[in-house]
């Protein structure tokens, strides 16, 4: 008999029923160090008090009203991420996935605007994760992600990661836009080289088409700049956010340039929940924090500790481990062993991590993480090593 919940998630034997900081308490008093903060949400941490301070001021006040109506914090959260980035737009979601869809959608009125309707294609590439509505999995192609959801939403061009033949070949007079993450989570922390950004950049502004940036899991301060993209230098015309936005709170956004955004008019898109007070409160919140240079200063700082800490342990374990890859604190632990096995030892150890393709294991902690914290993961990821070795 199907249960109450449909059953579509693996889920481990775990219910956390409290978070402080960096720890998740287990329904049985069991303190979890986590290193997953809901794969990149918790950006400060489980009960940030600042988060906290915010949202319940907020639900005294006013839960929802629409976007029927102005909404102060959304008014303000939009200006500082306008602020703070390439942007000189934005419009709010309540995740990746919607951030998706109307990136894609963005992409394709632009040109149907600018006199180019056939411009409908975009470049995607092996091992990406957009979300998993109908565009989202479209967009990723993987037979995973699409088997049995098919007709799948056609004008999408799949090509192999980091094959630069393919994606120059790939570009004709139907191409709209080039989407990638900068840093692929899902598909096992693969971080797209500097250059290679550049060039995809030039590649865009030499064929007049957009650039789609995904940064839901690796921005937001997640890679030591508020945007992973910043590390090469370049700009995106569209960008999707969500994840660690709103530090536990449904939260996402698209931001764009004003040119590609000209064609989205009244009643073009739009979001019941989208940009709520009580969401745009927190983002807000989240925003003064992560914003910072003092704070992203933190956050490289302790990214070269932690990934320090982790070669030693990939040497201590070379029949488990094979190498460290990443960009600050998004990072993953190649595995010679079955990462399944390895998570589940961490669960043993009490250290929660995420699995992730190419066998790695992803390590996301809250980018409030402290130093002796480090100390304390590496010595439970340790832990799990041996006992892999021992199974």
């Amino acid at each position: 008999m199907i249960p109450p919940i449909l059953p579509t998630y693996n889920r481990a034997p775990l219910t956390f029923v409290k978070g402080e900081g960096s720890w998740l308490i287990e329904a049985d008093g069991r303190r979890f160090l986590d290193l997953g903060a809901g794969i990149a949400v918790n950006a400060l941490g489980h009960a940030h008090p600042d988060l906290v301070a915010a949202l319940t001021a907020q639900a005294g006040a006013l839960w929802h009203t629409s976007n029927l109506y102005n909404i102060p914090a959304q008014q303000e959260l939009a200006e500082r991420l306008v602020e703070a980035t390439f942007a000189d737009t934005v419009f709010f979601t309540n995740s990746g996935t919607e951030a998706c869809e109307l990136a894609v959608k963005m992409a394709r009125k632009h040109f149907h605007d600018a006199g180019q309707p056939e411009r409908t294609d975009i470049i995607a590439f092996e091992g990406a994760f957009h979300g998993r509505s109908s565009a989202a999995i479209a967009a990723a192609g993987s037979e995973k992600m699409t088997k049995g959801f098919g007709p799948l939403l056609p004008g999408f061009k799949h090509l192999p990661w980091g094959d630069h033949d393919a994606l120059h070949a790939a570009i004709d007079d139907n191409t709209a836009a080039i989407l990638i993450e900068p840093v692929q989570g899902e598909g096992g922390i693969r971080p797209l080289p500097d250059q290679c950004l550049k060039g995809l950049r030039a590649l865009c502004d030499e064929h007049g088409i957009l650039l789609i940036l995904d940064e839901v899991q690796c921005g937001m301060g997640r890679t030591g700049r508020l945007f992973a993209h910043e590390w090469a230098g370049i700009t995106p015309d569209i960008m999707m956010v969500a994840k660690g936005i709103g530090g536990g709170f449904p939260l996402g956004a698209v931001l764009a340039t004003e040119r590609a955004a000209s064609a989205m008019g009244a009643g073009t898109h739009g979001s019941t929940y989208g940009g709520n007070p009580l969401g745009c409160a927190v983002g807000c919140a989240v925003m003064a924090h992560v914003a910072t240079p003092e704070f992203l200063s933190e956050v490289n700082r302790k990214a070269g500790l932690l990934r320090q800490r982790l070669e030693g342990l990939v040497a201590a374990h070379p029949d488990v481990f094979t190498g460290v890859r990443g960009l600050g604190l998004m990072l993953g632990v190649t595995c010679k062993a079955a990462n399944a096995d390895v998570v589940q030892a961490g669960y043993d150890a009490l250290i929660a991590t995420v699995p992730a393709a190419d066998n790695v294991v992803r390590l996301l902690p809250p980018l409030t993480i402290t130093d002796d914290e480090i100390a304390e993961a590496i010595t439970r990821l340790d832990a799990a090593a041996s006992a892999v070795e021992t199974a």
